[in-house]
């Protein structure tokens, strides 16, 4: 079955990659990318959720700057390029990309109707704009760079929100992360996980950070929360 999707969105066409579980119908969970776009990473975890029962789809978030992106992690030019595209990356657009993309999904033929948002770095820090801007049904957030910077929105949050910080993390500082768990705490539905000794992206297959037992217990609560959501 064809693994790509186009998204008619309110400002252009974009594609997403999708992945299927076996038996339909079935909530969906838009899987939102780092800076290096929907590579073999971002399309890993969109099996792993369809294993688990979710339609999966994880939109090209660059796609006005350089539509297909595809990067490596190991590749320090790949990583340079990454960078600059998430530092011209205009947010509020993607916010709406977003937005767009789950309004899409939601009637995908197979879909229930409920969508989550799930995002890494780049991806958690939209995951967060999201779930404050729009309707969703829940949303899980790793390591969101800048997240701090837009806790000034956290009043318009009602849908269930997990968020995972690793303790260590170099683009997130422990007083931007203890900004976060304060601006958090008030509410019921928006619980935050720290990982002691953990960096950057620690739940990334493969990567430099990659910590099993960290990402087994993370995922593993992601895994419980989307279900318990969603279903």
């Amino acid at each position: 079955m064809e693994d790509r999707i186009s998204i008619e969105g309110r400002d252009g066409a974009f594609s997403a990659y999708i992945a299927r579980p076996k038996t339909l119908p079935a909530p969906a969970v838009v899987v939102l990318h780092e800076v290096f776009g929907v590579n073999s990473d971002i399309r890993k975890t969109c099996g792993e959720l369809a294993e688990q029962g979710f339609i999966a789809v994880a939109p090209d978030l660059f796609w006005r700057q350089e539509p297909g992106v595809d990067l490596s992690v190991t590749s320090e030019p790949d990583w340079q390029h990454g960078l600059r595209l998430y530092q011209a990356y205009d947010r509020d657009a993607g916010a709406r990309d977003i937005k767009d993309t789950t309004d899409v999904v939601a009637k995908l033929p197979g879909c229930i109707g409920k969508v989550a948002v799930l995002g890494y770095c780049l991806g958690g820090l939209m995951t967060f704009l999201t779930a404050v801007r729009c309707h969703v049904d829940a949303a899980v957030a790793y390591h969101g760079a800048d997240t701090e910077k837009y806790l000034g929105e956290v009043d318009g949050l009602k849908a269930p929100l997990l968020m995972h910080l690793a303790d260590e993390d170099e683009f997130i500082s422990k007083a931007a992360q203890a900004e976060i768990k304060a601006a958090l705490a008030s509410k019921p539905n928006a619980p935050v996980y720290s990982y002691p000794g953990q960096h950057h992206a620690f739940a990334r297959h493969n990567g430099a950070h990659y910590d099993a037992a960290a990402a087994a217990l993370a995922n593993g609560r992601t895994s419980e929360f989307l279900h318990q959501q969603l279903r």
